[in-house]
Formats: structure tokens, C-alpha cells, sequence
């Protein structure tokens, strides 16, 4: 019988929300070894006889007390470098979660803390494992599926204005968009956003509708970013 080298698995998240007109990412700060002290992304082993969609949102909430994700859950990609984890072998499967504005996290499990982070402020570098690398990975994949698809829609509540949507596109991209411009692409857009009929107060108590997503899972045409945008953002 050929014996196979063991090695483990785990799930790590990449979760990101727009607070106070920031990106954030949802970090731990470990409280065991290895990298006992160190800021890394929610995450753990997958158990013997678990799925791992199911893993991802167990360690969510055990690690951030936050209940499953209500946005958007995606695989992001696999990371298995043989040195990644001084414990061992170990293999993750890593997930995006795009999520609207969220209570703040309670830490639990092995994290000895848990917080909102904004990218802009974070050292990648030194975040535990190839986290760093795992955090650019998902940045970028966010970015690049507000092109084209909805899914900046995630980040929003149920019922949204045209202005809430385009700071979601300034916040994740890291520029400044031209509201008119932003306006007619997002309303020309089949099945991008639908009204819901209603208005609410805007800026200097002028009236904004309110839309909701649309049917839509592909964008076309795509809101393409502005060359050499979304790059500082986690640099």
C-alpha cells in the first residue's frame, strides 16, 4: 500500500466591508503560536468530515462572533507553499467575503482579538503566514469584479442611491469618480440596478431615488476603472 505524506487544510477569508468611507478588512489577532501576537486573517482547519463553504463560515464565526456572511462568499484561490505554516504541510483555501457595513467583531476561538482594519492604513508585510499576499490576492479580485459585475452592491444595504453606490466604487477603487458620469453609466446599464420607487433625502435635502440590484450578473458594459486607480490602496 503507498503511504501518502499528510498534510492539513484550512480555510483563511478575505472579508471586506466600506466603513466611514474606508475599505476594511476583518483581521485577528492570534493568540497562540505560531505567530502568536500578529495580525492575520480569520481562518483555521477543516475538520475530517467538513465541507469547505461550510468550514469558511464556521471559522468566521467562531473566530469574529459575526454570524454567516448575508453578502456575497466566493473561493478566492489556493495557497500551498510547503514552508507556508512552520506547523507542517498545511494547504488553505482561501475565501472572499464582500459584506455591507457590520457591528464590530467579538473575538473567540484562538484569535485573542478581531477588528475592522482599514487597507489603507495596513503593513501587509506583517501580517502572519502569506496572509499578505492572500489580503493582495482578494484587493485585487475586488476590484477587478466591480468592473464587471455588481457585486459593489454588496457592500450596500437593501435599498440604496446612485451617490451610496459610487462611494462603494471611489472607497474599493481609491479615486474620486465623476458623479453625472457615474449616474448615467449605473442607470444605462440593463439589469445593473432597478428603482424601488421610492425617494429618500439627499444631500442638502434634495431628493434621491432609491434603487435596489437588478437582475444582472455580468455588466455590459463594464464601469471600468481609471488607469492607475485602485493600486495604493494596501500597497
Amino acid at each position: 500500500m503507498t503511504e501518502y505524506p499528510p498534510f492539513a487544510v484550512t480555510a483563511d477569508l478575505v472579508v471586506l466591508t466600506v466603513r466611514a468611507d474606508e475599505l476594511n478588512v476583518l483581521l485577528v489577532r492570534r493568540g497562540v503560536p505560531p505567530y502568536e501576537g500578529c495580525w492575520a486573517l480569520p481562518g483555521g482547519f477543516v475538520g475530517i468530515d467538513e465541507d469547505l463553504p461550510d468550514a469558511a463560515t464556521r471559522e468566521l464565526a467562531e473566530e469574529t462572533g459575526l454570524p454567516e456572511p448575508a453578502g456575497h462568499l466566493e473561493q478566492l484561490g489556493t495557497y500551498g507553499h510547503p514552508i507556508r505554516d512552520p506547523r507542517g504541510r498545511v494547504v488553505t483555501v482561501a475565501w472572499l467575503a464582500l459584506l455591507p457595513d457590520l457591528p464590530a467583531p467579538v473575538a473567540g476561538s484562538d484569535a485573542a482579538a478581531a477588528d475592522w482594519v482599514p487597507v489603507n492604513r495596513l503593513d501587509r508585510e506583517r501580517l502572519a503566514f502569506d496572509h499578505g499576499r492572500i489580503l493582495a490576492d482578494g484587493l485585487e479580485r475586488a476590484r477587478a469584479k466591480l468592473e464587471y459585475t455588481p457585486l459593489a452592491t454588496a457592500f450596500c444595504p437593501p435599498e440604496f442611491t446612485v451617490a451610496q453606490l459610487r462611494a462603494v466604487y471611489e472607497t474599493v477603487w481609491d479615486t474620486a469618480l465623476d458623479p453625472r458620469n457615474f449616474h448615467r453609466k449605473v442607470t444605462g446599464t440593463p439589469g445593473f440596478v432597478e428603482s424601488v420607487g421610492r425617494s429618500t433625502a439627499g444631500e442638502r435635502g434634495r431628493p434621491a431615488q432609491l434603487f435596489r440590484r437588478g437582475p444582472a450578473t455580468l455588466l455590459h458594459p463594464p464601469m471600468l476603472r481609471p488607469p492607475g486607480t485602485g493600486l495604493s490602496a494596501g500597497a
